[in-house]
């Protein structure tokens, strides 16, 4: 697909995903993102076993799936499931630290960083060199941890 399509298809996406995120209740908002974030860890960890760790054989095809799935939830306005009222300090089950809220331009810098990375192991992911593949790997996880040494509660 062609960029300008998918830039107007991703702004279709979250003009409809606006106006249904608002009718999402705390818990709701929680358990999208968490599962969102469950996803994403699930294919991370398919691209850590085949490129980083080598415990199973490398397959390009699965690795630029991976990566795919990595950025398409990245991409996908995950920021709209963060309400005030979902943070641990307002609501349960979520180790989401209040501080999100009170520092936005950090968070939007962490939260860029992180689609910027996983764009990139998009793009690095289809070329088939593992060596490339594992260092950028590693930048997503840099930004990973960056946000969850912010904003997560342990």
């Amino acid at each position: 697909m062609k960029k300008t399509g998918i830039l107007a298809t991703t702004i279709i996406g979250l003009a409809f995903a606006g106006t249904s995120v608002a009718q999402m209740s705390v818990e709701d908002q929680i358990e999208a993102r968490q599962a969102a974030y469950q996803f994403m860890s699930w294919n991370m960890g398919k691209i850590k076993a085949q490129a980083v760790d080598e415990e199973v054989e490398f397959n390009p095809q699965q690795i630029v799936a991976a990566a795919n799935a990595i950025a398409a939830a990245a991409n996908s306005g995950l920021g709209a499931l963060y309400s005030p009222d979902s943070a641990m300090d307002k609501a349960e089950d979520t180790r989401l630290k209040p501080e999100f809220f009170e520092q936005p331009e950090k968070a939007r810098e962490v939260g860029g960083n992180f689609v910027r990375e996983a764009n990139k192991l998009q793009e690095v992911a289809a070329s088939g060199d593992k060596a490339a593949i594992a260092q950028q790997f590693a930048a997503v996880g840099k930004s990973c941890k960056a946000c969850h040494d912010n904003f997560r509660a342990d």
